[in-house]
């Protein structure tokens, strides 16, 4: 998969399109990414230990992948991500820039 967590992405289909954010959490086996801010959805839960009041709480769902792309650090746009290797490590590069995007 071209996405890790902390990677900066922005959405280029669904509901959410053009929104950006960090993803937090990246489900490999389901192919999604779970992504601060974006698809945000109303879940209602019970009263439990955690949340004594249970009631309605906003999460974000998860997200496919290819519904986003990785924003280049340099310029902050949209780009594809190819591996290359570097000193002998694997690393991510942008398509656009040929920037490195793995520190």
């Amino acid at each position: 998969m071209f996405v890790k967590k902390n990677d900066k992405v922005k959405v280029i289909a669904g509901k959410d399109k053009g929104k950006e954010g960090v993803v937090e959490k990246v489900l490999l086996k389901e192919q999604r990414v779970i992504v601060k801010g974006v698809n945000v959805i109303k879940k209602h839960q019970k009263p439990s230990n955690a949340n004594p009041n249970g009631g309605i709480v906003e999460v974000e769902a998860p997200i496919h992948v290819s519904n986003v792309a990785v924003l280049d650090p340099s310029n902050g746009q949209p780009t594809r991500v190819g591996h290359k290797i570097v000193d002998g490590k694997k690393v991510r590069f942008s398509k656009k820039t040929g920037e490195v995007l793995d520190k």
